[in-house]
């Protein structure tokens, strides 16, 4: 008996609803590409409770056909390839001709659409791949498509759905790819019959503060680059306005958004030495090329790409963002009504760094600056400029005995014997960074940073658990307005932000009211702290599987832990070193990072013998 047959067209779309919609941000990508391939100049999207009812996408595009409209939930329907040459010329956002078939075997499906020739247009509904009727309309030129019910026929399915606030943040984060990518469409956006964006028809950078805020305004510095293989357009973030996070990162090649380690390398790169270590700059690029230089892969949720000449890519990227990191200052403030060109200041003096491991291998494009001189010899005596007092430091005949506390030291620590009980305990703080502690075989040293992240972090997931944050009122409240994407994670997070100690209420569509901050911080540190805590959240759920305890904690520890550096005497340096072995891990933060290290008299020894002696 023949076991093999073909699957039945219902199932095929539901395997392949599979691939393309797992959330409702994937029906929205779709649907909003569509229009934009459509040629629509407007294009409004509708979201009832965050997509899982209504995802609805209106557009003034083409339109299409009565025998179009049937067959565009057809699978392998598509209008953008003919032939297998087109797969490598595509510049169209969608070309698969799954997504709509895929779509409405999952989900109830109403469209109206209508060409400009047609005097009427067609109306279609369609439950579960199966066609409930097609009837002729009167309806507005374009189309008009809505998703009803998302996973309505596979429970399982919706079952695996995130809470609404989290499914509306990847709703905006694909809002926002589209309508960055495409600034010369005016854009709507609606949740719950509430206006979230109206963004018009405008050059970039007026899109760009459309969408991000009036502070971006000040914080642009425009990116241009053209040359035969590549051409390189949009913005970059002035050095200054660099975060501890990262999320304000956008690339596009041929206007279709992607991911790519290696390009941001590349623009991370051309900011070093003007922004300090880990943060991370603000850019909105596309990159211009022929498709058949790029390797498209085709999978639906896939956006990495590559490029047949990646050297080459990196080289122009890298010289491009330099140059506008290099001149921004000559140009105080943008002309949103029309497009800078930096072309004339090619030859502007750039500030000279060392070249990278790649610069070195050299690249097929692209001119590299000259490296630094090396510092001189006699430079390393700076390094102990300052520490004269450390000679009137009291040394310690006695060894120190460890605290059961301390058994998770790394293996050459374990034997490091540290009495924390003794109020002479040998310590000296440096800079307000780290902290020399005597041991009997050399000197253990601290990372203060690193410490307090490792202390708080473990403070923070207790407050969690227990929901005993301290917070003290202010006096005064404040304002805080969020990006929608931000909004949605303050709202989601709600109680575990007041179980840190903040307090708010809300306040119009995306502003907090500011009433309560934990009590550690002061009234300034408050309101910045939470909207920073928020995108530390919000980028640790992109890279990370953190249950939503951990994720708080990390990101609450990782901001505070630098506001709690301050010189400190020698009974707040005991507390610490106390609270730090007491930790169930003192010698790591939660990210990995080394908080101490075992210097022995050996390399003490090696140090001092290498510099020459006293």
């Amino acid at each position: 008996m023949d076991i093999i047959h073909l699957l039945s067209d219902n199932i095929a779309n539901q395997i392949a609803a599979g691939e393309v919609v797992q959330r409702p941000a994937s029906v929205v990508k779709e649907l909003l590409e569509n229009a934009v391939d459509a040629e629509s100049s407007e294009i409004k999207l509708i979201i009832k409770d965050s997509g899982k009812t209504l995802v609805q996408v209106i557009d003034n595009g083409k339109g299409m056909s009565v025998t179009d409209a049937r067959m565009s939930f057809e699978r392998h329907a598509t209008s953008k390839i003919s032939k297998s040459e087109d797969l490598f010329a595509i510049r169209t956002m969608g070309f698969r001709g799954e997504a709509l078939a895929s779509i409405a075997a999952v989900a109830q499906v109403e469209v109206k659409t209508r060409r400009e020739e047609d005097e009427l247009g067609s109306a279609i509904q369609i439950e579960g791949s199966e066609y409930k009727s097609q009837e002729p309309v009167s309806t507005p030129k374009g189309t008009n498509i809505a998703v009803k019910n998302l996973f309505f026929n596979v429970p399982a399915r919706r079952k695996f759905l995130k809470t609404n606030p989290v499914e509306m943040k990847h709703i905006l984060d694909e809002f926002q790819r589209v309508s960055l990518a495409h600034p010369e469409i005016a854009f709507e956006l609606y949740h719950n019959d509430i206006e979230i964006y109206r963004l018009p028809e405008a050059k970039l950078a007026k899109r760009i503060v459309d969408m991000f805020g009036k502070n971006y305004r000040t914080q642009l510095a425009q990116c241009e680059e053209e040359t035969p293989y590549v051409n390189i357009s949009g913005y970059v973030g002035k050095p200054e306005a660099a975060k501890k996070t990262r999320g304000d990162q956008y690339f596009f090649i041929n206007h279709r958004f992607i991911k790519s380690p290696y390009l941001h390398h590349a623009v991370s790169a051309a900011f070093e030495g003007t922004i300090p270590e880990g943060h991370h700059p603000f850019y909105v690029l596309n990159i211009e090329i022929d498709p058949s230089h790029v390797d498209i892969n085709i999978h639906p949720q896939k956006t990495e790409i590559k490029f047949d000449d990646e050297k080459a890519v990196y080289s122009i990227l890298r010289s491009a963002v330099r140059q506008a990191v290099g001149v921004y200052n000559l140009t105080p403030s943008i002309d949103f009504e029309s497009d800078i060109n930096f072309g004339n200041l090619t030859n502007f003096p750039l500030p000279e760094k060392k070249p990278s491991a790649f610069e070195k291998s050299g690249s097929s494009i692209g001119n590299f600056e000259k490296s630094k001189k090396p510092d001189q010899p006699g430079d390393w005596k700076k390094l102990y400029e300052g520490l004269e007092s450390a000679a009137n430091f009291r040394q310690s005949e006695e060894s120190i005995s460890m605290t059961s506390k301390a058994n998770n030291i790394d293996q050459d620590q374990k034997e490091q014997p540290i009495d924390l009980s003794k109020e002479d305990i040998e310590a000296l703080q440096i800079h307000q960074k780290y902290l020399v502690v005597q041991v009997k075989s050399g000197m253990m040293l601290i990372n203060q940073k690193a410490a307090w992240e490792r202390i708080l972090f473990e403070q923070y997931e207790k407050n969690l658990a227990n929901k005993t944050g301290a917070s003290q009122q202010l006096l005064f409240q404040k304002t805080l307005n969020l990006r929608p994407d931000e909004y949605a994670i303050a709202i989601e997070l709600r109680d575990e932000i007041h179980s840190l100690g903040f307090g708010f209420e809300v306040f119009g569509q995306s502003s907090l009211i500011i009433n309560g901050i934990p009590a550690e911080l002061g009234d300034d540190e408050g309101s910045t702290l939470l909207q920073e805590l928020i995108a530390e959240y919000k980028e640790n759920e992109t890279k990370l599987k953190l249950d939503k305890t951990t994720n708080l904690a990390r990101s609450m520890a990782k901001r505070t832990a630098g506001k709690a550096l301050k010189n400190m005497d020698k009974p707040e340096i005991r507390s610490m070193i106390n609270r730090l072995f007491e930790c169930s891990m003192p010698t790591y933060t939660p990210d990995g990072t080394k908080v101490m290290k075992i210097v022995s008299m050996e390399e003490i020894g090696e140090l001092i013998s290498e510099s020459g002696g006293f």
